[in-house]
């Protein structure tokens, strides 16, 4: 049950059913928890304020990756965990997750030299448990040129080039979220926690909801509320009570998007700024992004975008390791800006911050996961829900399975299938009307969900200026992904927003249109929705001349 058109459906089952586990939140945690409790046997209901992944799990680097930076903050557990956990992201959803060789120049009075990189990396390796075929490997200035030869001469010494992973995490989410739909969770997004409710002795035992899309409410009574909010988790704290004295932190990060037509980058880096920090520059689908800042930010998370001090920040460090490009505002194509929920701590800067993750637990019984990364969702799920395991001493409740569980599209018996399966789509798209190209974009994007997205495309044919392969993806989203909004199509579901913004913008209208036919929207709903995604439009256009 995972479709917009049965949301009157759902809700009515989530107001007369009391579930044992309530998750308020949809972004990557929440989606990993309902995920690890529904596969262990609980009733399990999500709700989500704004669409699935709008927030930090959309808007991160785009990389599940083992954290170097936090080898050198000596943070080794998260190293280990982290780096162990990509492997398991990778095999269990290869079609939004893929190795990417990282090349770590080094320059004379950089971050790094020869020696710290190799023994930081060979460290990192160890911790992280690569396998040999993905452990680095130190080059000479010529060898680090041969890779990209964009990169600053001056002072060269080498570089390190080791494997992280790639990912889009917006999709990442989605996928999770339709394998616990898949299971039997109950997910709703623009539904916002309201109100906690409460029993006779006091504990938390659900939440008064409101659908944001028509307004409507109802009560949702669970025996466990988790708190999986991400950068609004203090503010679902304190409709029970605050009752720690910690609290969030918010860093604020920003990524610019270029044309590889004008930053024609071969290799993923990730390298020193002017100003010490490090920095990923990443080419993708035709397209280089570079990122990302990390500043504190005080303002609501549902409004952070990037101003024209982070882009010219980004626009220096990029021009400072690739000086023969000269990229101006004018370059940028797109950008987004997200925040990252950080555990306050006392007299320390943004890039100080330990990106840890931890569980509160209030008077009330409501359970808080706080912190943490992209990259170790899966086992922050099966930390916390192992707590409720424990707590429900009157009810008996399977293993954590997620390890080996493959998501929603993933169903691969080795992720090495995924390249002959993607050729072998290409030529049955033929068969749906479809070109070769476009099958094969499909099947990456989508994997084994690729033909239930055919058939739609297949049913839907051109029209409304929209080609069959489109007007069959918008049929997907909104049917099999709870798209409810154009929004919710071009940036979570699609991402064409950040990488494809001109055919986003272009396109807006005609698929706006055909969103409001599926949905059978009244004019005044249709216009609320342009709207809305106008107003993202804006939060992520680049900033040409501004």
């Amino acid at each position: 049950m995972f479709s917009t058109l049965l949301r009157p459906k759902m809700k009515q089952h989530a107001s007369t059913f009391r579930f044992d586990l309530l998750v308020i939140g949809g972004g990557i945690t929440g989606a990993g928890i309902a995920l690890d409790a529904v596969t262990r046997g609980m009733s399990v209901l999500l709700v989500d304020m704004q669409d699935f992944a709008e927030g930090t799990s959309s808007r991160s680097t785009k990389l599940i990756h083992g954290g170097l930076r936090y080898l050198k903050q000596m943070e080794l557990k998260i190293v280990s965990e982290t780096g162990r956990e990509r492997k398991i992201v990778y095999e269990n959803a290869p079609h939004v997750s893929e190795p990417e060789r990282m090349l770590l120049p080094f320059h004379k009075g950089g971050t790094f030299g020869p020696l710290m990189t190799s023994a930081g990396l060979a460290v990192y390796d160890r911790l992280a448990g690569v396998g040999k075929a993905e452990r680095r490997t130190m080059l000479s200035p010529e060898e680090t040129l041969r890779l990209e030869p964009l990169l600053k001469r001056d002072g060269l010494l080498g570089g390190g080039h080791y494997v992280e992973y790639r990912t889009d995490d917006a999709r990442l989410t989605i996928e999770v979220l339709k394998k616990a739909a898949e299971k039997g969770a109950l997910c709703l997004n623009h539904c916002k926690a309201e109100k906690l409710v409460y029993d006779a002795e006091g504990k938390v035992a659900g939440a008064q909801i409101r659908d944001r899309l028509d307004g409507s409410r109802f009560r949702a009574d669970a025996d466990h509320v988790i708190n999986a909010a991400g950068p609004w988790v203090d503010e679902v704290r304190a409709l029970d009570a605050i009752d720690n004295d910690k609290h969030l932190k918010l860093s604020k990060g920003v990524h610019i998007v270029i044309s590889q037509s004008r930053f024609p980058l071969r290799q993923a880096v990730y390298f020193d700024s002017p100003d010490g920090r490090m920095i990923f520059a990443i080419p993708r689908d035709g397209k280089a992004y570079v990122g990302t800042t990390d500043t504190f930010y005080d303002g609501a998370p549902e409004e952070v975008a990037a101003t024209g001090e982070d882009v010219d920040y980004l626009l220096e460090a990029a021009n400072g390791m690739f000086p023969g490009i000269g990229l101006s505002r004018e370059d940028v194509e797109s950008t987004w800006a997200g925040v990252r929920p950080l555990i306050h701590e006392e007299g320390k800067n943004p890039s100080e911050i330990s990106r840890k993750d931890e569980v509160w637990e209030s008077d009330s019984g409501l359970l808080t996961m706080a912190g943490g990364k992209l990259t170790g969702y899966r086992k922050m799920a099966e930390d916390v829900v192992d707590r409720i395991v424990r707590r429900s001493k009157d009810r008996t409740f399977g293993p954590c399975i997620t390890k080996a569980l493959r998501l929603s599209g993933g169903d691969f018996d080795d992720p090495d299938e995924l390249q002959t399966f993607i050729e072998g789509k290409a030529n049955e798209a033929e068969l749906y009307g479809l070109t070769r190209k476009e099958g094969r974009e499909i099947a990456a994007f989508y994997g084994t969900n690729a033909d239930v997205v055919f058939r739609f495309a297949h049913a839907a044919g051109d029209g409304g200026g929209l080609s069959a392969s489109v007007r069959g993806r918008v049929l997907y989203a909104i049917h099999g992904e709870m798209a409810a909004t154009p929004a919710d199509f071009l940036v979570r579901r699609t991402g064409w927003m950040f990488f494809n913004a001109g055919r986003a913008r272009e396109d807006r209208e005609k698929i706006s249109d055909y969103m409001a036919e599926l949905l059978f929207l009244e004019p005044g709903e249709k216009s609320r929705m342009l709207d809305e995604l106008d107003h993202a439009i804006r939060q992520t256009a680049g900033l040409q001349g501004g």
